[in-house]
């Protein structure tokens, strides 16, 4: 998997020629000849979805892509885009990937309801709101000098001491960790979360949270929050 239409100088927009000139450059970075998952990384406004899903046709069709996603789409954007899907006879957005997570809870309003309709594949980013929903920043002082810290201190305080409550007891009932509560809570959203490990025991917790199951007590005390 990877994204056009970045933030990167040269890479900004979804302009059919810029499309055809950044998965050149993602193929040869990457080593690959077919980029499995080519994201659109944001919305361009100023080119029409049209336009857009024609250049990841032609794509297809030379067979150096095999589907394409969505990320950071409002929902009456990926709407559009799924209409001229269908429309025009083009590829679809089979998936999005948001910012969702028990503190970013948006995508619940409109966009949660649109993919469950038309059965677009769920990815959040951030699903650990930048660990947040760790445990590992609790007071303003854990993230001082932290990579991410300026990320979680909007959540420090009286948002997030509620949530992280919630997570530490029913983790204890577990005997598992907050992290595993938080992922295995996004997976009950008919979701796939994207999480980040920097060591061997950072992944074995991911990969337990997806076969933790919660009980539908634990996941209405989270839905709640």
């Amino acid at each position: 998997m990877t994204k056009v239409g970045g933030p990167l100088a040269g890479t900004k927009g979804l302009a059919p020629a810029r499309i055809a000139a950044c998965v050149e450059a993602s193929l040869a970075r990457l080593g690959v000849e077919r980029i499995d998952l080519y994201q659109s990384h944001f919305d361009d406004p100023d080119v029409p979805v049209a336009d857009v899903l024609g250049a990841f046709a032609r794509l297809i069709e030379q067979g150096k892509v095999r589907a394409i996603g969505a990320s950071n789409f409002t929902a009456a954007r990926l709407a559009e885009a799924l209409a001229a899907s269908a429309a025009h006879n083009l590829p679809r957005y089979e998936c999005l990937q948001p910012h969702y997570n028990l503190m970013e809870r948006e995508f619940e309003a409109d966009l949660g309801p649109l993919c469950a309709r038309e059965q677009v594949a769920t990815i959040p980013y951030f699903a650990l709101a930048a660990g947040f929903l760790t445990g590992k920043y609790r007071t303003a002082s854990d993230a001082e000098g932290r990579a991410r810290g300026g990320n979680v201190k909007k959540y420090i305080g009286e948002r997030g001491a509620p949530v992280l409550a919630a997570l530490d007891d029913i983790a204890a009932a577990h005997d598992v960790t907050p992290t595993e509560i938080a992922l295995a809570w996004l997976a009950t959203k008919s979701t796939a979360p994207i999480a980040s490990a920097t060591s061997l025991d950072q992944l074995e917790h991911l990969i337990a949270a997806a076969s933790l199951e919660l009980t539908p007590d634990e996941i209405a005390r989270l839905d709640s929050l």
